[in-house]
């Protein structure tokens, strides 16, 4: 007989039940003790470390860019300053698609291919995460408008109102000042990356350039708290930055401009020194350019067409032209030769119109063709005449003229405070044995004597010596800065200390009556029956000394004459000038050169003329007007 089947064990399905139900309660408690074992570890054990990437998100350390100091000229009027400029910037850790982002505000705002190829620059150059990025500078009302109104679709764009340098004076003082521009990645690794943090421009060249420490400032710091979209939303705290000194320099604006005004549309430069303090009070190299295209950078296609302009716009002539300083040394050569013992002060030389080193050899020709009869060093001064220091030059020889050119700063740069400055060059015996393996000749020792051959000079150096002259030997180094402003906004005295290889020994004569002949001679030369720059000097209120100079840029052949017609202008003859005054008290030092402008009594000597007559009758009117006030 079969087994009855049970249809249902109801005890049976209680205890799989049962089993089942604790084993769902066991699985939802470890599921429970693991969320709650990782809810203690994120809320406990690691909650200092997600804090502090939450606050990252939330909260930002921005660097507050210094305020660059400005620079003012010893009148105080302002020569370089900051202005405001609204800057398009990306922050490409908050872009999706940088390319579309791009062209999207390329359909609000203009942007050219170069502001694009200076962005990708820029980019590569960022130094630290979140940082913006500019793109396009300069932006207008209506671009700041239309950019404005879609920040809602353009995550990671903003616009920052940016200090920019701004020269309001142009071209006028481009050489003398410098510029500052956009850093570049050279700069970017000798920089102090906290310091320059926010910082995007640095001085390039001149005074801009020497003076970046102080006109920088120090980098300052805030604290921000900002949206998932990186704006910000408040300042919890911040250091201030401290803003950069303002420089007041020896520059003379007004007169700088008669300078530029003298020397008009001629290539040259002009160079003036207060020879009290060693001042530049003009500094002028002739073409210029303006410096405000090259701050936010300037295009490649500008910066070509002023490197192929022929006359050389970039170049610094006064202080890195070079030219052969020509008769304007001659009171040095004439110092040399009586301190020297080569010749006394009553020493005459008859002058033909030319010298011979031998019977029957080379014509050195002076530059008057029937000669200057009888003459002594006074008169040879005043009339420049070449054949009395070809003879002294033959007497002495290279060695001491060498040596006191060599002491009145000519083969060095003495300037403290132009990094563009060129110590040009001085020759001697020693130089062409190891350069040109070849001895010093007779000949070149004539040559050296009316400043032309191997020696060459810049406009600097030509004031400088004659500071040195004017100031009867005691040597004063150029320079730029007068006094520094501080926090204070007090006007400080800054005492520039002097490197050693700049020091110089001053120029002590056996006899202190030898600057006196010297610098009567040079007096001569303006104010002399027979001087070379009469006509310049005539009718002055007050005494110039001053030498004038023809700098050849060819030679002529023995039997030939110069005729600047029958030569292109860049093969003419550089006219050079050199000066003080008044004699009894300088006030001012004049360096003038004029690139194939003729001699130096035509187209020199005319233009130190009318800025000495800019700088010292405008003192004597500002004399005579305060003495004016009060009286009835």
């Amino acid at each position: 007989m079969r087994k009855p089947v049970a249809l249902k064990d109801h005890q049976r399905e209680r205890r799989s039940f049962q089993f089942r139900a604790l084993l769902a309660f066991v699985l939802v408690l470890l599921l429970m003790a693991a969320l709650v074992s990782r809810l203690m570890y994120l809320q406990v054990s690691e909650h200092e470390r997600y804090r502090s990437l939450s606050d990252r998100n939330r909260i930002q350390l921005q660097a507050v860019p210094p305020n660059r100091g400005l620079i003012y000229d010893a009148n105080g009027v302002l020569l370089a300053e900051n202005r405001p400029s609204p800057t398009l910037s990306l922050v490409k850790e908050r872009i999706a698609d940088l390319d579309a982002t791009i062209a999207e505000l390329a359909t609000l705002v203009t942007i050219s291919e170069r502001d694009i190829e200076g962005f990708e620059r820029r980019q590569k150059q960022r130094r630290r995460p979140y940082e913006a990025v500019p793109l396009r500078f300069r932006l207008g009302e209506e671009e700041i408008a239309r950019v404005a109104v879609n920040f809602h679709r353009l995550p990671g764009v903003q616009i920052d109102a940016e200090l920019i340098r701004h020269y309001p004076q142009g071209t006028s003082l481009v050489h003398a000042l410098g510029y500052v521009g956009r850093i570049n990645q050279q700069e970017l690794k000798r920089l102090d990356e906290q310091n320059y943090n926010g910082t995007n421009y640095i001085g390039k060249l001149g005074v801009e350039k020497f003076y970046e420490a102080q006109l920088h400032g120090t980098v300052g710091v805030q604290q921000v708290e900002a949206n998932a979209r990186g704006q910000v939303l408040q300042v919890l705290s911040r250091q201030d930055p401290i803003p950069g000194r303002d420089l007041s320099l020896y520059l003379d604006l007004q007169l700088q401009r008669a300078a530029e005004q003298a020397l008009g549309e001629s290539r040259g430069a002009v160079v003036a020194l207060d020879p009290k303090t060693g001042g530049i009070l003009a500094l002028v190299s002739t073409p210029g350019y303006d410096p405000n295209a090259f701050v936010s950078g300037i295009s490649s296609r500008d910066y070509k067409a002023l490197q192929q302009d022929e006359n050389l716009p970039l170049f610094n002539r006064a202080l890195r032209g070079r030219y052969p300083p020509a008769s304007t040394i001659k009171p040095i050569i004439g110092l040399a030769a009586i301190d020297s013992g080569t010749i006394g002060l009553r020493h005459k030389v008859w002058d033909p119109g030319w010298y011979q080193l031998t019977t029957g050899g080379r014509f050195y020709r002076d530059w008057k063709r029937q000669g200057h009869g009888r003459v002594g060093l006074r008169e040879a001064i005043a009339e420049s005449c070449d054949v009395f220091f070809y003879d002294v030059g033959n007497r002495m020889g290279i060695d001491p003229m060498s040596d006191y050119l060599g002491r009145f700063g000519f083969g060095k740069e003495t300037s403290l405070d132009l990094p563009e400055a060129h110590g040009a060059f001085l020759p001697s015996r020693a130089w062409k044995k190891a350069d040109r393996g070849s001895s010093w000749f007779a000949g070149d020792s004539l040559n050296l004597s009316i400043g032309q051959g191997f020696l060459v000079s810049t406009p600097l150096q030509l004031a400088t010596a004659t500071m040195v002259i004017a100031n009867r030997g005691t040597w004063i180094n150029p320079r730029m800065l007068k006094s520094m402003a501080g926090q204070d906004a007090q006007g400080l005295e800054f005492t520039l200390e002097v490197p050693e290889k700049k020091r110089m020994d001053p120029v002590a004569l056996k006899r202190d009556s030898y600057w006196d002949f010297i610098i009567r001679s040079m007096e001569e030369v303006m104010h002399g029956a027979h001087g070379t720059a009469r006509r310049s000097g005539a009718g002055s209120s007050y005494r110039i000394a001053g030498k004038t100079g023809t700098a050849q840029v060819l030679g002529i052949k023995q039997n030939e004459r110069y005729d600047a017609e029958k030569l292109a202008e860049k093969h003419r003859d550089h006219g050079l000038f050199v000066g003080f005054a008044p004699i009894d008290n300088p006030q001012i030092v004049i360096a003038v050169v004029v690139e194939n402008g003729g001699g130096g009594s035509s187209a020199a000597a005319p233009v130190a003329r009318q800025v000495l007559d800019s700088y010292l009758l405008r003192e004597s009117a500002s004399v005579v007007s305060v003495q004016g006030e009060g009286q009835p």
